[in-house]
């Protein structure tokens, strides 16, 4: 069965938030991450999974990961990971 997750990571060292959708396992794409990486996850490689949620569809991901990027609140992520946790 495919895993449909939209994950939040947190890099201390950035002090930022970085929020995407993947079909696959959701540590194998932290991996991905960690590793040599161009662009704006390369810039840190102390990216952790703080948050994730499990989706049936593709579609449903990407629904959700569309409306946690557009919070553009850190305040909102942060609510949202402290009172459900890291889930999956």
């Amino acid at each position: 069965m495919m895993s449909n997750t939209v994950y939040n990571l947190y890099s201390h060292t950035l002090s930022c938030y970085y929020i995407d959708c993947t079909t696959q396992d959701v540590n194998e794409r932290l991996r991905k991450h960690l590793s040599n990486h161009r662009g704006f996850k390369g810039r840190a490689k102390d990216w952790k999974i703080v948050y994730s949620e499990k989706y049936e569809s593709i579609s449903e991901a990407l629904i959700r990961e569309r409306e946690l990027k557009a919070w553009k609140s850190k305040f909102k992520i942060e609510t949202l990971i402290k009172t459900n946790g890291k889930s999956g």
